[in-house]
């Protein structure tokens, strides 16, 4: 089919308006494309985001309970008087006492010089694990008499006792007559553990 001359004049104008609708319908969808892709980078960077924050959330969360248990065991070993200096004084009370309340007539004991049994370093704390040993002799009417004076000796809180060793050697019959009287001998090695945090010093 040919147009004429006078046809093709009348129908450029809507020619050109398709055209121009056409472009103008492509750049919409280049657009919408573009808007689309942006608000999906958009989406991921806030979902990374949140990732993160919920990351380091958890991260704090965990140090914050890190925190806590470690406060309680500082708290625990404050009330045992285990942290700090070694207290002879209140070991020595302590023995006092025990001999007293259990009637331990015949109890000796010594305590040797503290050495250090290990060394922590970190920061900012510098923790020192000291012990002095004790060497306990004791006569004894029963064997439960020797493992109630560690339960109270243990029980006292004045640092952390650690039993090396225990013996017991009967000391044969009692004298003629005698109705109650210590039929064994205990004898043992232990370590009173204290710490000492050399950062806290400072």
């Amino acid at each position: 089919m040919r147009f004429t001359p006078e046809e093709l004049r009348k129908l450029a104008l809507p020619a050109l308006l398709a055209s121009l609708l056409l472009a103008a319908g492509a750049g919409l969808i280049w657009g919408a494309d573009a808007a689309l892709d942006a608000a999906v980078r958009q989406a991921q960077a806030a979902q990374a985001e949140r990732q993160q924050a919920a990351e380091r959330l958890a991260r704090i969360s965990e140090e914050e309970r890190e925190v806590i248990e470690k406060l309680d065991v500082y708290k625990r070993l404050k009330q045992l008087n285990i942290l700090g200096e070694e207290r002879r004084l209140e070991w020595a009370d302590a023995i006092t006492r025990i001999r007293t309340q259990r009637e331990l007539l015949d109890l000796s004991y010594r305590v040797d010089r503290q050495r250090l049994l290990v060394s922590a370093p970190g920061k900012p704390a510098n923790v020192e694990f000291y012990a002095s040993t004790m060497r306990v002799q004791l006569a004894l009417l029963h064997e439960e008499d020797l493992l109630r004076f560690l339960a109270d000796l243990r029980d006292s809180g004045n640092a952390y006792y650690a039993v090396r060793q225990c013996s017991l050697t009967r000391t044969g019959q009692p004298p003629a007559g005698v109705q109650i009287s210590p039929r064994l001998r205990g004898e043992c090695d232990i370590d009173l553990i204290t710490i000492v945090d050399r950062g806290a010093k400072g």
